[in-house]
């Protein structure tokens, strides 16, 4: 055996031993702490600016809206560092410590009374200013975390491996369950401690689990498997779309795929897994692979002795390789499938405005009669998360052995039919919402409590829209995000990670749109509408049922896309060393 191979089958044996299921804990702890200090942050924040810090509620809530949409931007800039510059590890790792600045800031200004404001008085500026720093920090380290967690988790399993694949499948499973475990408990044990025990003990929990957690995920460093940045994906997409617009005047569809530009040895760092072999989708791009005069350039710096010749590279500007255009072409590809996935947020968003409006108009006690004690109406979303925790345990110990016998895929159904599973699901929650509200109403019109009071109805009533909201994301988002991670160009998954909780932020946006559109379009005399203040005069019901109507045109729209998908064409190596031999097995990645 030559000794190169020799040293290529130890560097393998080498990299086969990180990563993997032993690094889930390091992981997953980072995952849980982060979340319980967002969600126990984010909860309850307007409670705190209005009466610790004595915001005007219109002030808190444009603050708490300038915090969403900047957390909602950061994630680019994050997933930019992590896939062009420093990678996934170094981006978590410095993500999370400006996260912990934050929070160990935000947290010193709730417990030492120098910085809120005494009893009836505005906060100073520089009370202020400290409260937007710890909030600016809390973006930006959310912006660096959010879209590298899970891809770096994906990322400790061997994509070239049948079996280390199923695990990675796996993994987005659990990454969710964890996910809705640590907001369980922040939306219950965290809340409780704010109001109960003090806003310095209620913030400084998270804080301190999030300080654990990263002295765990920086303690696993030895174990982990780290991918390389391979330079900026949005120069690489830029470059195809400046050569195929400089070639637009050439063939309109290549005929014979072989005359495309190829070079293994420049795709080398973008495509470690497996070669994007030339689909005939979008062939305008095509062009950019075609090779003509002036694409190359001359250059010396390769040659190592004067017997070699200068060699010849493309011009990346006017040449990109077959790997490099169907890289854009995925990305294009992907792009209706995702924005599908924005009005199931709109739809479920709703659960955080209107329909915690509806549980605070209603019976909420917990045994009415055995005891007087009442559910808080923004505890609701516990039935969301329980439903959704476990719809994800079923999903992956009964819903997917039992489906692998009929598809044949290890992971029981396509991500495609996942996704259209939970759309579907989402149509029925709001449609029930719509009949929900309908009843309700009328209970409170019955009972007399049209204007003041509560309604003889328990919120119990409330229960299934919660709970098939819950249902829908166990199936929609995590599709969604799995989905964008596997289609996604191997060299853009932390930015296709940060896509999806772009997706999230506009779907929000989609959601305050619709309600301002709805709100000045049902506008009747004597300042009448379907959404006041005191939802008793309003219609909610009619705008369930809008949301519900968007939902079905959407479904209908995302079965076309999702009919007319064509999974990217990836060429994957599979590598074997068990006699010494290094044996290639090319295989094309047509389903998911």
């Amino acid at each position: 055996m030559e000794p190169e191979a020799a040293m290529g089958i130890e560097e393998k044996k080498k990299s086969r031993k990180k990563g993997g299921l032993r690094t889930m804990p390091f992981i997953f702890a980072n995952e849980v702490a982060e979340k319980q200090a967002v969600v126990g942050f984010s909860t309850n924040m307007l409670t705190y600016l209005t009466q610790q810090m004595h915001m005007p509620l219109a002030k808190a809530a444009t603050t708490l809206t300038n915090f969403g949409g900047t957390s909602a931007m950061t994630p680019l800039i994050g997933a930019y560092l992590a896939d062009a510059c420093i990678g996934r590890f170094w981006t978590i790792a410095g993500a999370s410590l400006v996260y912990q600045l934050g929070m160990v800031l935000l947290t010193v200004s709730a417990a030492l009374p120098q910085f809120r404001p005494g009893p009836n008085q505005e906060a100073a500026p520089w009370q202020l200013a400290v409260l937007y720093v710890s909030l600016l920090l809390n973006a930006v380290g959310a912006g660096g975390y959010r879209p590298c967690i899970v891809a770096f988790g994906a990322d400790q399993f061997d994509e070239s491996e049948a079996a280390e694949r199923a695990r990675s499948w796996g993994f987005f499973n659990w990454y969710y369950f964890c996910n809705g475990a640590s907001m369980l408990v922040a939306v219950t044990a965290v809340v409780y401690v704010q109001d109960n025990v003090g806003w310095g003990w209620g913030l400084g929990v998270p804080a301190f689990c999030m300080a654990l957690s990263v002295v765990a995920f920086v303690s696993g460093y030895p174990l982990y498997r780290r991918l390389d940045p391979a330079g900026s994906p949005f120069t690489r997409l830029a470059q195809v779309v400046v050569a195929a617009v400089r070639k637009r005047r050439l063939l309109r569809k290549v005929d014979e795929p072989g005359r495309l530009y190829e070079n293994d040895a420049l795709d080398k760092p973008i495509s470690m897994y497996g070669k994007l072999v030339h689909t005939d989708q979008l062939s305008f791009f095509d062009r950019a692979a075609i090779v003509t005069d002036g694409d190359m350039v001359t250059t010396d710096a390769a040659a190592t002795s004067d017997k070699l010749p200068p060699a010849p590279i493309p011009n990346l500007w006017r040449l990109s390789t077959v790997h490099r255009v169907e890289e854009l072409k995925s990305v294009v590809r992907m792009g209706p499938i995702w924005a599908a996935g924005i009005l199931v947020i709109t739809a479920s968003s709703q659960q955080h405005t209107f329909s915690l409006q509806q549980a605070s108009t209603m019976d909420r006690r917990l045994a009415p009669h055995l005891s007087s004690f009442q559910i808080p109406a923004g505890s609701m979303t516990v039935f969301t998360m329980l439903a959704m925790l476990v719809t994800l345990f079923a999903y992956d110990r009964v819903l997917v052995p039992v489906a692998r016998r009929s598809t044949g895929l290890d992971r029981g159904i396509s991500v495609l039919h996942r996704m259209g599973v939970g759309f579907a699901i989402s149509v029925a929650a709001s449609l029930v919402a719509g009949f929900v509200e309908r009843h309700r109403r009328e209970a409170a019109a019955a009972g007399g409590t049209t204007d003041a009071g509560t309604a003889p109805l328990s919120a119990y009533w409330l229960v299934p829209q919660y709970a098939l909201h819950g249902v829908a994301e166990a199936f929609t988002s995590v599709g969604h995000l799995e989905f964008m991670y596997d289609q996604a160009p191997e060299s853009m998954r932390s930015t296709a990670t940060a896509l999806f909780w772009l997706s999230i932020s506009l779907g929000s946006y989609v959601s305050t749109l619709l309600v301002a559109v709805v709100h000045r379009w049902s506008a009747g005399p004597g300042g009448s509408n379907w959404l006041p203040d005191n939802i008793n005069r309003g219609k909610l019901d009619y705008f369930y049922w809008i949301v519900t109507l968007l939902q079905v045109l959407n479904l209908v729209y995302y079965v076309i896309c999702a009919r007319r998908y064509t999974f990217k064409p990836l060429q994957l190596l599979h590598e074997t060393d068990q006699e010494g031999k290094d044996e290639s097995v090319v295989e094309l990645q047509e389903k998911v």
